[in-house]
């Protein structure tokens, strides 16, 4: 990990990754489209720009790139941007990386569990089909793009992401003022299953991805106890000694954020992370309630 080049370097996990590659010593060079800093280069996936000699001397890539799927309504232009930025991006690493004539030794390319579509209590691992629905096709779009560097002699991993669970930032963020004021509680019929990840976690993830010479291909970053969203709101009501009674229906939710309800808020993966397990990988938060109380705390300091 001498030299890692990240895209979306920016955002909640990006900024995790990157202090702890260098904490580790590593130098990181973040892509971005207004770079700051000195250690941040530009690049442009809408038009193409990328400068081959980025990754001259880069002995692994991280692929973090993406517009939010958790902002605004899902509109048929901000669909359309969710696939494109993931895939133009992607793409325009891979034939980039292509060019250089020192390659990087891997690629670390995020997807996200919801590769698999909504499925119920189906226990879903690595070697499960994708399911149907909009992020099913954005993520199996986005992965094929990734995995073309692997005709190039690069190691690829694609991290599908569950529900990343943060200090600030992520899943927690829209949750906790509600339960705060003591009107949390299940979403919907609280049955569907959440599969989730401390930061901490996903971070070390990533680290051993680019570590691992035998980890490659998709690989699933949740905790090995996934939680239907019923035993998420107790556990959160639990940590912030508030009630989590009070449930949302799904009519509201769908009301409020149209097909993203479905897709990301009433949807069942339950996801169990089969080849970290066996790669031996050691999760510091396994439990759901450790993990909030751990985050919550740290959130009040």
């Amino acid at each position: 990990m001498q030299r890692v080049v990240i895209t979306g370097g920016s955002g909640l996990i990006g900024r995790a990754l990157t202090a702890a590659l260098r904490t580790r010593g590593a130098e990181v060079v973040c892509l971005g489209r207004a770079p700051t800093g000195p250690d941040a280069i530009a690049w442009d996936p809408r038009t193409g720009y990328l400068d081959a000699g980025v990754f001259e001397g880069a002995t692994a890539v991280v692929n973090l790139a993406g517009r939010s799927i958790a902002q605004g309504r899902w509109t048929a232009r901000v669909r359309a941007e969710i696939l494109e930025s993931r895939v133009r991006a992607t793409r325009l690493l891979v034939n980039t990386i292509a060019k250089a004539h020192a390659r990087p030794a891997v690629l670390v390319s995020a997807s996200a569990v919801g590769y698999y579509g909504d499925r119920g209590d189906e226990v879903l691992d690595e070697s499960s089909s994708p399911g149907q629905g909009f992020l099913a096709g954005v993520t199996q779009a986005w992965e094929v793009e990734a995995r073309r560097a692997e005709a190039r002699g690069v190691r690829v991993v694609c991290t599908r992401f569950g529900i990343v669970l943060a200090r600030k930032g992520g899943a927690l963020d829209p949750l906790l003022p509600l339960f705060r004021l003591g009107v949390g509680g299940p979403l919907g019929s609280g049955r569907q299953w959440w599969s989730w990840i401390h930061i901490d976690d996903l971070v070390a993830v990533i680290l051993a991805a680019l570590t691992t010479p035998a980890m490659k291909g998709p690989v699933n970053v949740v905790s090995p106890s996934p939680t239907t969203n019923r035993e998420f709101a107790r556990a959160l009501g639990a940590v912030m000694h508030r009630p989590a009674l009070l449930p949302a229906p799904a009519f509201a939710i769908r009301l409020i954020k149209g097909a993203m309800a479905d897709e990301m808020i009433l949807s069942s993966q339950r996801v169990v992370p089969a080849k970290l397990q066996a790669h031996g990988f050691a999760f510091h938060w396994k439990e759901l309630g450790p993990a909030l109380a751990d985050l919550v705390s740290r959130r009040a300091q």
